[in-house]
């Protein structure tokens, strides 16, 4: 079993930037991916970001390249999540996941989210 809790969420105004971590507990495999997606109220869950565990290669969905960046330390078990130069609609509820791919569908656990708010 794996487990997993965001922090890191809060509230800041377009520009600004937050670091979101995803700390990891249970049984981790160097295969594991892990992914970071959000959910904005009435929209679908959107894939944000993957690292590979063991390798380091990355993935970024095409609204987020080039301002967030994905990363991880593996002696803590934890991932992070850059977020620089937030735009509004980067609002949204942010969830780490382990799994592959960029489909949540894909992803077997999920952290319970932390919620990420850019004001205009």
């Amino acid at each position: 079993q794996v487990q997993l809790v965001e922090s890191g969420g809060g509230s800041v105004q377009a520009g600004g930037s937050l670091r979101l971590s995803c700390a990891a507990s249970g049984r981790i495999f160097n295969w594991y991916i892990m992914g970071w997606f959000r959910q904005a109220p009435g929209k679908e869950r959107e894939f944000v970001a993957a690292i590979t565990w063991s390798g380091g290669s990355t993935d970024y969905g095409n609204a987020v390249k080039g301002r967030f960046t994905i990363s991880r330390d593996n002696a803590k078990n934890t991932v992070y999540l850059q977020m620089n130069n937030l735009e509004p609609e980067d609002t949204a509820v942010y969830y780490c996941a382990i799994g592959a791919g960029r489909r949540p569908n894909d992803y077997a656990y999920w952290g319970q989210g932390t919620q990420v708010t850019v004001s205009s």
